[in-house]
C-alpha cells in the first residue's frame, strides 16, 4: 500500500477559526477526516503532520526518506518565503505535491510566487479541501 504523508504548515491548525471568508468553517480535524476517508477509497495510507515551525516541517520531510512514498504539502505562508523548505523538498527525492485551499494567484501579490513550486511534482490551489483530494488522486495514480 502506498504511504503518503500530508504535511500542513503554519496556522492550518486554526482552520474553522481563522479567516473564514477565505478558508471556510471546516476545522483541521474535519479536513483530516475527509482526507483519510478519500485515501481509504483510493487504497492508500495517509499520515498527518502539522506544525507552525519551519524547522519541524523540514525535519519531518527528512524523516520521509525510506518511510513514505509521497508527500502532499500545504506549506502555507512558507510557500512564499522558505528556501530552506524548498531545499528540503529537493533533497528527499520523493514526489511532493504543493496544495493550497485558496487560490494563491487570486490573493495578495506576495502570495503569487511559490519558492517551492519548482521542486514539487505539481501545484493544486483554490479548491478548498478538494485540493488535497486531487493531490491524493494524482499520487495514487503515479
Amino acid at each position: 500500500m502506498k504511504k503518503i504523508l500530508v504535511i500542513n504548515g503554519p496556522n492550518l491548525n486554526l482552520l474553522g477559526v481563522r479567516e473564514q471568508k477565505v478558508y471556510g468553517t471546516q476545522t483541521y480535524k474535519e479536513l483530516c477526516d475527509i482526507i483519510l476517508s478519500h485515501a481509504k477509497k483510493l487504497g492508500v495510507s495517509v499520515e498527518f503532520f502539522q506544525s507552525n515551525s519551519e524547522g519541524a516541517l523540514i525535519d519531518r520531510l527528512h524523516a520521509c526518506i525510506g518511510q513514505m512514498d509521497a508527500v502532499v504539502l500545504n506549506a502555507a505562508a512558507y510557500t512564499h518565503t522558505s528556501y530552506a523548505l524548498r531545499d528540503a523538498i529537493a533533497s528527499i527525492n520523493l514526489p511532493v505535491i504543493e496544495v493550497h485551499m485558496s487560490n494563491i494567484h487570486a490573493r495578495e501579490e506576495f502570495r503569487h510566487n511559490s519558492v517551492i513550486a519548482p521542486v514539487c511534482y505539481g501545484q493544486i490551489s483554490g479548491f478548498g479541501s478538494t485540493s488535497y483530494l486531487l493531490a491524493l488522486n494524482a499520487l495514487a495514480q503515479m
